[in-house]
């Protein structure tokens, strides 16, 4: 947005005013207090712009200001600048133009690196495999660029082409490609399959345009394979696009059966949303399992199937965010996304979190006084409650949020470079059900030996308040030897931590070792081999007796 633009937009916002401030004779004080404060902020931009010591920034101060004036509000009130909302539209369409991998800094090089190529994408008909370095883009030297500038590159029209040299993976040698981009459909269903004997299973990772067709494509090939129930896998699912929801429960509940509904401050947003088709799998036992990643939409599917005791939810309470947002443009490519409304599902509870500026630290809703919960009851009669997000039906341990040193190796790529070495020594697939050695953990230990992990666990965080506690309160020359025994155990020790989460470090090495083999699909299935909620899932759908009795039971307990 160049300077010019810049004075355009605060000009017609002082016209608004002047407007707004006509209308405010017979319209009250309201308008009035809008008009001046609207012509305070043009003064206060006007003068600063052109008396301040330097040169500022107009276009920063302009995004500084808006997002200021919308931070006392709700967090998914925001101003989108031009380049935001393209990201924007990537994420709830899932479709872009380009070639279909992902790339990553290289730890090792100055080169930008390949680090996984969808399955069908024009990267992978060109050959370029996971690890491959990105060596130029039409004539134009990568050495040194950041991730944003190889991605534009490599992003166009479909059907547009460009020439890369890549540096092979395989043999070290470079070699020039020409890739077609093409439209790049991210698909919301990275697997689906059959888990156990009669048992089918569908991970969605986001309601994207055109996620449910996907879904319903994938459940229509199991039903082909006689499976007998269903597990919907919605765990780290964000949610997305409302529609998309309201045609997934499509296939499970009656035609016009009311799944949700949104009530806001204009009449025009209150809207009961009902199912449109008769459903392709009308009693077909389902099993949902969530966590507290699960959310919006995610949150409306669920929410809606345990309502109308429709499936048994298995897992964590959901994340808690039932506000509906439009957005709408406010000029030159710019737009905000408002919060206009929430969602409440068929119990008539509403499913946004009462307070979400205070979360527990993996995202989930904090703790919520019980006289400001209110009970309901779903079809059956079993009680529900509102506060925030889905309480499961069962609840489960599920997998802990990786340490911090999990964290630190798989955020500085050093899983992911370990996993290209793997990929690039062991030429033959590996199976999908991959499991990783001892043998070839202690090599991933020898791998990062000497790497950097600079990170600070919750137990140091702690400790140094204490050392500051103790010693403002003058306690800490009584106590200093002790306290230095602690800080010796609690400092980085990589073997020890290797050997302490030597299960979660595995497992993220497996999954990406398998994915370079057998792309997203393969790193699901891998990640199912040992999951104790799918398992839990499992073991319910199989015993048709304790499912239906879940969904008859009146009498249950509070599961906020």
């Amino acid at each position: 947005m160049n300077r010019k633009k810049i004075y355009a937009g605060l000009v017609g916002l002082l016209l608004l005013s002047a407007g707004v401030a006509i209308g405010a004779i017979s319209n009250g004080d309201k308008d009035f207090d809008i008009s001046k404060n609207l012509e305070i902020f043009f003064n206060i931009f006007r003068r600063t712009n052109a008396m301040y010591v330097d040169e500022p920034d107009p276009e920063r101060m302009l995004q500084k200001a808006a997002d200021a004036m919308l931070s006392d509000l709700d967090p998914y009130t925001e101003y989108m600048s031009e380049k935001e909302m393209e990201e924007f539209e990537v994420i709830t369409t899932g479709k872009y133009g380009g070639t279909g991998s992902l790339i990553r800094k290289d730890a090792n090089s100055d080169y930008i690196r390949i680090a996984e190529v969808y399955e069908g994408s024009p990267a992978q008909k060109a050959g370029l495999i996971s690890g491959d370095l990105i060596i130029s883009i039409d004539g134009e030297d990568m050495k040194g660029a950041d991730t944003e500038k190889v991605s534009n590159a490599m992003r166009g029209e479909p059907g547009s082409s460009y020439k890369v040299v890549i540096q092979s993976l395989r043999d070290g040698q470079q070699r020039t490609v020409t890739i077609k981009r093409e439209r790049i459909s991210m698909s919301s269903v990275p697997y689906y399959g059959i888990v156990s004997e009669g048992v089918g299973y569908i991970r969605l990772e986001g309601f994207s345009e055109g996620c449910s067709k996907d879904f319903k494509n994938a459940l229509t090939k199991l039903q082909k394979q006689n499976i007998q129930s269903l597990i919907i896998d919605l765990r780290n699912n964000g949610g997305g696009l409302l529609q998309e929801a309201i045609d997934i429960l499509d296939l499970f509940v009656p035609k016009g059966t009311e799944v949700v509904s949104t009530k806001g401050r204009n009449s025009e947003e209150n809207r009961v949303y009902k199912t449109r088709n008769e459903p392709i799998a009308p009693n077909l036992p389902l099993a949902v399992l969530v966590n507290s990643a699960s959310a919006s939409s995610s949150e409306i599917v669920t929410g809606a199937l345990q309502d109308l005791d429709r499936a048994v939810i298995i897992g964590h309470r959901t994340f808690g965010k039932g506000l509906v947002q439009s957005t709408r443009g406010v000029g030159y490519g710019s737009y905000i996304k408002i919060t206009t409304a929430k969602y409440y599902i068929p119990s008539g509870r509403c499913i946004q979190a009462l307070d979400y500026t205070h979360r527990n630290e993996d995202g989930s809703v904090g703790h919520i006084p019980d006289s400001l919960i209110t009970e309901y009851t779903t079809r059956n009669g079993r009680k529900v409650y509102d506060g925030g997000g889905i309480a499961p039906d069962i609840k489960t341990e599920g997998r802990p949020f990786p340490s911090k040193f999990t964290y630190s190796v798989v955020a500085r790529g050093y899983v992911d470079d370990f996993a290209i070495e793997y990929f690039k020594k062991h030429p033959e697939p590996v199976p999908v059900n991959f499991s990783l050695s001892d043998e070839e953990y202690n090599l991933f230990g020898a791998y990062i030996a000497d790497k950097k992990l600079d990170f600070e666990t919750a137990s140091e965080q702690a400790l140094k308040e204490l050392l500051k506690a103790t010693k403002k309160e003058r306690y800490y020359d009584q106590i200093s030897s002790e306290l230095t025994k602690i800080e010796d155990v609690l400092k980085v020790n990589r073997e020890r931590d290797l050997e302490l989460y030597k299960d979660e470090v595995k497992r993220y090495i497996e999954e990406a070792i398998v994915t370079c083999y057998h792309y997203a699909a393969g790193r699901v299935e891998n990640s199912l081999k040992d999951d104790n909620e799918v398992k839990e899932a499992v073991k319910l759908l199989q015993n048709k007796p304790e499912y239906d009795r879940i969904l008859q039971e009146q009498d249950t307990e509070r599961k906020l």
